[in-house]
């Protein structure tokens, strides 16, 4: 026989009981679907942490003020006042493979505008700190390296700022807005950005130049932080290391002393969060993996059935001329078909799946054609070889006990 005609009644046979072919299919059709579903929540969840981790900035290592120790009190981070101008004028100057660099100091301030008020923070900063973090504006654009050099009251909003302070939608730009009770004039806001990877709200922010943050704001001349972009992804590891030890020897501290600061490196975070986000995907598939091989068992089971009940038919066809290897390959294209024919509507019912966990939970959701493709040559698979033994059974029945069969 060719394929069309073991094809054609193949076809026939699973027609003859409608329901139990369906039934039999619904164990490969929930397995597909829900391995289309899971790898695409996987999928999604690493897409947003990758893009959480990138919004925080391009190849970006965090200088960080230190802790010290108060008698025999350890005082946490950001407690020492080490981090000054001269820090990140040398970083820039003497560590190669730093493109950028961007002090940072913070306080918190209520910022009013008319009769609305707002408790935000006040970030003081250079200029290089958005291209540094790669944030975009909104309207206007960031100050000047001058406005830093002459301290002068300009500033930059978040969209919760802006929302909180311009409730009727105007342009914020050329405004003038008070913080404390310094008048500041309003440069330019930025794109919402959403939460960052912390959780932490990165618009509710006010950014403004260190230098007027720190002589009329604050009154300390130290930093908290500095960002630093490296030139490359590859770069990131040898230059936290120079900044460390650039660090220590401008510090002055001793072999065998702790730093007074501390060099983070944002590539090695988004690594580890890529590693924990396949390690999630590939658990999430292996589990809707198993629905799957339960659908193989499942064909097993009703192929096993369906050449008991057809053991009349299958001595008639040998009677007739029928070899051992047609007998096997008609019962295996039905264990196929049947495969395939629940790995299509699998398909459908995981795309399906998908949109609904997107729309109703919220979650990001991301279906690649390669997981659609798996799922259906897994399917496929998994028909060929649980029909196989069934296959064989068929074939190896003698004709004449076939014959005989009631």
């Amino acid at each position: 026989m060719d394929f069309a005609s073991i094809l054609s009644v193949a076809l026939t046979a699973l027609t003859r009981n409608k329901l139990r072919s369906a039934l039999t299919m619904l164990g490969i059709i929930i397995g597909v679907g829900a391995v289309i579903a899971m790898v695409g929540v996987g999928q999604g969840a690493g897409l947003q942490m990758q893009e959480r981790i990138a919004s925080m900035g391009s190849n970006l290592l965090i200088v960080q003020s230190g802790s010290r120790e108060a008698g025999v009190v350890r005082l946490g981070w950001n407690a020492t006042k080490t981090l000054v101008r001269g820090d990140e004028d040398a970083i820039l100057r003497q560590v190669p493979g730093v493109e950028a660099v961007a002090a940072g100091a913070g306080a918190s301030q209520q910022v009013v505008y008319q009769s609305n008020n707002w408790g935000t923070h006040i970030t003081g900063t250079d200029p290089s700190y958005f291209a540094i973090r790669a944030w975009t504006f909104d309207q206007g654009g960031p100050f000047t390296i001058q406005d830093v050099e002459q301290a002068n009251n300009v500033a930059v909003l978040g969209a919760t700022v802006v929302n909180s302070l311009f409730p009727d939608g105007g342009d914020p730009v050329g405004r003038q807005i008070r913080i404390g009770k310094l008048p500041f004039l309003v440069v330019g806001t930025l794109v919402a950005k959403g939460q960052s990877g912390m959780g932490q709200d990165q618009d509710d922010a006010v950014y403004v130049p260190v230098t007027t943050l720190q002589k009329k704001i604050t009154g300390q001349f130290w930093f908290s932080n500095i960002f630093v972009s490296a030139t490359s992804k590859t770069a990131t590891d040898m230059v936290q290391q120079q900044i460390a030890d650039l660090l220590r020897s401008r510090h002055r501290i001793r072999p065998g002393q702790p730093d007074d600061f501390d060099v983070r490196n944002l590539t090695s975070i988004a690594e580890v969060a890529n590693a924990a986000s396949s390690i999630m995907t590939i658990l999430l598939g292996s589990i809707a993996g198993v629905s799957l091989l339960v659908g193989g068992i499942g064909i097993m089971n009703i192929m096993l059935v369906s050449v008991t009940e057809r053991t009349h038919e299958i001595g008639i066809r040998m009677a007739v001329g029928a070899t051992e290897d047609d007998v096997r390959r008609q019962f295996l294209v039905e264990a196929l078909v049947l495969a395939l024919l629940g790995g299509v509507a699998g398909i459908a019912f995981g795309l399906l799946s998908s949109w609904v966990i997107a729309a109703v939970a919220g979650w990001p959701v991301e279906v690649s054609l390669l997981s659609i493709l798996g799922a259906a040559v897994f399917s496929a698979a998994i028909g060929i070889f649980f029909g196989y033994y069934p296959a064989k059974k068929a074939s190896s029945l003698d004709p004449i006990e076939a014959l005989r069969f009631e």
